[in-house]
């Protein structure tokens, strides 16, 4: 339980006792809490949904994706912007990428990508009638792949936080993703659905990152969140 409190308290602005902390100096007990945070998140947001269900559809969107927002403080958003900035400033060059992803001023290009994920997810929340599946599956992928991503891909940057969760339990890990894997088929074809496009922006994002940097660092990471949580909720209102 002190990994699940400190993966929480990682992941998320929720409160948390303050000797969680001393776990959270201790990353790999974290990784394979991390789909049970992204249920955590759905738990809430399908809450608020029921409370605003007699609002109307763009109003509601709106308020989700600002408590979505609010419950991991932009944590992913900020790593989806530094490696847009990165992914097009550097040219294809390995060593300026990851440079200029460690520059914690944001250009054009991240804030470019942080509004048009913002702006697809609000779409695809105001677009389906009853958005309980996706506020469930969306959260729940977007850290499945957090531990897929650690389990899988070189963590290139030494040191660090990053590096430490490529040390977690293997066999945990592998049992978190095996029944993270298995919980959106109990959503029927809209589950499937969700899996596979989590599973394609996963399979694309690991290509790109090895391409370029022969491994992940913790912003590309933070950016493979929020691509996997707008795929699934775009996969699912289409």
């Amino acid at each position: 339980m002190r990994g699940l409190l400190a993966a929480i308290a990682f992941l998320t602005r929720l409160p948390v006792p303050a000797r969680v902390w001393a776990e959270a100096s201790r990353p790999p007990v974290q990784l394979p809490w991390y789909p049970v945070v992204g249920l955590l998140i759905g738990a809430l947001l399908s809450g608020l949904a029921c409370l605003l269900s007699r609002e109307p559809p763009l109003l509601t969107a709106a308020l989700l994706l600002l408590a979505w927002t609010g419950i991991t403080g932009g944590l992913h958003l900020d790593g989806l912007a530094d490696s847009a900035d990165a992914w097009v400033g550097g040219l294809g060059d390995r060593a300026r990428t990851l440079e200029i992803m460690k520059d914690p001023r944001s250009g054009p290009m991240g804030v470019t990508a942080i509004v048009v994920v913002l702006l697809l997810k609000f779409a695809a929340l105001a677009g389906r009638p009853e958005p309980t599946a996706a506020l469930w599956l969306a959260p729940l992928l977007g850290r499945w792949v957090l531990t897929l991503a650690f389990m899988s891909t070189p963590y290139v940057r030494s040191g660090g936080m990053g590096s430490s969760l490529a040390d977690a339990p293997r066999g945990a890990c592998i049992a978190a993703l095996l029944l993270a894997a298995l919980l959106p088929l109990g959503f029927g074809m809209d589950g499937v659905r969700a899996l596979v496009a989590a599973a394609a922006t996963f399979g694309l994002w690991r290509c790109s990152v090895v391409r370029r940097l022969d491994g992940m660092t913790g912003d590309t990471c933070g950016a493979l969140t929020e691509l996997v949580e707008t795929a699934v909720l775009v996969a699912l209102a289409l």
